[in-house]
């Protein structure tokens, strides 16, 4: 079998072929594996092109790291579901309890002890949860979130504190143009799940290392080939149903790979539809139409680096965004509390981030370190030793109201897609990325021979 992309959802697939007894080879156009989700060797240190949270709801990712010898209590920062802004900075302190205590017990239990919020607002966000609840998630007809936040009579200061921060965060889409379904979807396994699948894990490791680079390691050890540098640029589909696949790159040499079984194109949408529609006698115009309408929405993460003894209070901290005052900031992560040789290093997260990403790296940098030293009352803040801005332009899909995502099938036998762009209940996150490598890996393992 041959997987097409070294991301998160190619990797998936490579290895659950593999677990099912498939030989399989991985062929990845970068050097590095991750896709959309993985370190980045810079001339200051080593870095992810983006910052990621988990939550334990994350059924498939979480498996797929024990198959390959991740041990999530070690990878992974456990933490309870929280919204936590620094303290005077007209945030809120919302925090679920340690105890696991069933949904939505856990949901009022941090609803009673949170700080910020009026009364009025606690009672907004209950009558959200209780509605969704009996709603049982599910809306006939989707619209965008905020249009749901209406219809659900949200107070405006818990739609600035928690739900804008949330969709923004979840879906890298502005509630105004964000699928209230795709919301919900979060919302059921987070603020209406049982405490664990709401928790909230922060990777310890670059992002490469945590899931890409142990699946590589585990499919040598299962007789696989992971051959990076190795571009491909056509598909064959031969007549006794088997596949060729035409690669370029030191990895190859440009020559047609030997037929395989069946083929999972993990790429990105745009890139699938180009490999597809470059298949002879094929008719996969409709499909190849599917994959080219996504908008890209770009993410912004901007590393700040201080003197090793700087430290936040907390993990992470959500921010208050205000554009219109260059406060691009909308969450800051310390990431000398998930690894230790990466002290006094802080990453700022902008989702959705076009506006900001405008500023040049330079002013933006500047902005938001002036923005955590006003926020924080720490003017060291201020003055970072480096920066390094990094925007991965293509991170998501704008996640639009009713938006048509293909399923793996292409209509070809023995060829799947996987992505997170592919149908799914979540928006393009690890998760759904992984689940879509999963389920093109099982469309191939029960495909006809």
């Amino acid at each position: 079998m041959a997987v097409v992309g070294g991301g998160w959802a190619g990797c998936a697939a490579a290895v659950e072929l593999a677990r099912q007894g498939c030989t399989v080879t991985l062929f990845e156009a970068a050097r590095v594996l991750g896709g959309r989700a993985r370190r980045v060797v810079t001339d200051r240190a080593l870095l992810d092109n983006g910052q990621h949270i988990m939550l334990g709801a994350y059924r498939e990712t979480l498996r797929l790291l024990k198959t390959v010898g991740v041990r999530d209590q070690q990878a992974l920062l456990k933490l309870p579901l929280q919204m936590r802004y620094p303290p005077g900075s007209g945030g809120m302190d919302f925090v679920a309890p340690s105890l696991p205590l069933p949904a939505p017990l856990h949901l009022l239990g941090a609803l009673l002890r949170a700080k910020g919020l009026q009364r009025e607002d606690k009672l907004s966000l209950a009558r959200f949860s209780t509605t969704a609840r009996w709603m049982g998630w599910q809306l006939h007809q989707d619209c965008s979130v905020s249009e749901l936040l209406e219809r659900f009579d949200q107070s405006a200061r818990l739609i600035q504190l928690m739900w804008r921060p949330l969709c923004l965060a979840a879906l890298n889409t502005p509630p105004e143009r964000a699928s209230a379904q795709v919301f919900l979807n979060v919302l059921r396994d987070s603020l209406g799940a049982r405490r664990s699948a709401s928790d909230m894990l922060l990777p310890r490791a670059d992002l490469t290392t945590l899931f890409p680079a142990a699946a590589e390691s585990w499919l040598r050890s299962h007789a696989g080939a992971v051959r990076t540098g190795a571009k491909v640029h056509g598909l064959a589909r031969l007549h006794d149903g088997r596949w060729q696949v035409s690669a370029s790159g030191e990895a190859v040499g440009g020559q047609w790979d030997a037929p395989f079984d069946g083929v999972v194109l993990a790429t990105s949408a745009s890139q699938a539809a180009v490999l597809l529609h470059g298949i002879p006698d094929a008719d996969l115009n409709a499909l190849c139409a599917r994959l080219t309408a996504f908008e890209p929405e770009a993410i912004t993460t901007c590393y700040l680096q201080y003197a090793k003894e700087v430290r936040l209070d907390l993990p992470f901290f959500a921010l208050l965004d205000a554009p219109e005052r260059y406060q691009w900031g909308q969450f800051v992560f310390d990431r000398g509390q998930l690894d230790a040789h990466n002290a006094g290093l802080l990453a700022v997260v902008v989702s959705a981030s076009g506006p900001a990403a405008e500023q040049g790296q330079a002013l933006l940098a500047e902005a938001i370190a002036v923005q955590l030293a006003d926020v924080f009352q720490r003017p060291e803040l201020g003055q970072p030793l480096w920066f390094k801005v990094i925007t991965e332009k293509r991170a998501t899909f704008a996640c639009a109201p009713g938006l048509d995502r293909p399923g793996n099938a292409t209509g070809l036998a023995r060829l799947a897609i996987a992505g997170d762009y592919t149908a799914s209940d979540y928006p393009a996150t690890l998760e759904s990325a992984v689940r879509s490598g999963v389920g093109a890996a099982a469309s191939l393992w029960n495909a006809p021979a």
